[in-house]
């Protein structure tokens, strides 16, 4: 059943990347552009002359279609199977939730701990915007950032659940929610803060860029949430899955 599962999951990967694709064309590139154009006028007023092109390995074309294509299918491909395994762990530990509930559930579940919670203390960024210097380093407090923010969910939906034997499940719920919060507002204090945005970067930009990044990974794990709960529940896998639970429970 788990193959199964695993090969709907990345179909589902497959299907969010491609419409995440065709939303980071429409609302992501025109910024990366933009970003592109005021990085060159910048290097061109340090030089004290006019802008040079620089001819890359790969042409923006390239990256802006096939290349930005071939990232995000493969980006939803691999999580898509990543969230179809935690399905399959998760599925019938977690109370009585259908296919679809639970689906949906870890969908958000995954879209806080994985891109709300890293992005609120290191957002994404265009061209022009960061040191290439510090890159390794944005990079791993990224990973590490993303590393504490899984973490302190799974201890968190621990304590819900040994609050909600006393509490019930409202305010277990609540309980489980605040120390998440708790957690994460300690560590983003604590770790250290980048700021590296240029001074004549435009606000609106660096917004708009910001925006567009966030609204592809909502289309990306919105559309894999949904979606594969649907495939899931029409196949008939859960079922079979419950009943074989069933039978070695007796």
């Amino acid at each position: 059943m788990v193959g199964k599962l695993l090969l709907r999951g990345m179909l589902a990967g497959i299907a969010a990347g491609l419409l995440t694709f065709g939303f980071a064309r429409l609302a992501g590139e025109p910024q990366v552009d933009q970003a592109i154009s005021f990085e060159e006028k910048a290097a061109a007023a340090a030089e004290g002359g006019e802008a040079h092109e620089h001819e890359d390995l790969v042409s923006r074309d390239t990256q802006a279609g096939l290349g930005l294509l071939t990232g995000v299918v493969t980006y939803g491909a691999a999580f898509g199977g990543l969230f179809a395994l935690v399905f399959a762990y998760a599925y019938g530990r977690v109370g009585a939730l259908s296919a679809r509930a639970l689906s949906a559930w870890l969908a958000l579940g995954a879209f806080i701990a994985l891109v709300i919670v890293p992005n609120i203390k290191y957002p994404a960024n265009p061209p022009a915007v960061g040191d290439p210097d510090t890159i390794g380093t944005r990079t791993g407090l990224f990973f590490l950032m993303i590393a504490i923010s899984l973490t302190a969910m799974v201890f968190s939906l621990k304590v819900r659940r040994r609050a909600v034997m006393k509490l019930g499940a409202w305010n277990g719920s609540i309980v489980g929610g605040v120390v998440f919060v708790a957690i994460i507002a300690a560590v983003q204090l604590s770790m250290p803060t980048i700021n590296e945005v240029p001074a004549a970067f435009p606000a609106v930009l660096l917004w708009k860029f910001r925006v567009a990044a966030i609204g592809m990974q909502v289309i990306m794990w919105t559309t894999i949430g949904l979606l594969f709960g649907a495939l899931v529940e029409h196949s008939g896998l859960t079922r079979v899955g419950a009943g074989r639970a069933a039978v070695k429970s007796v």
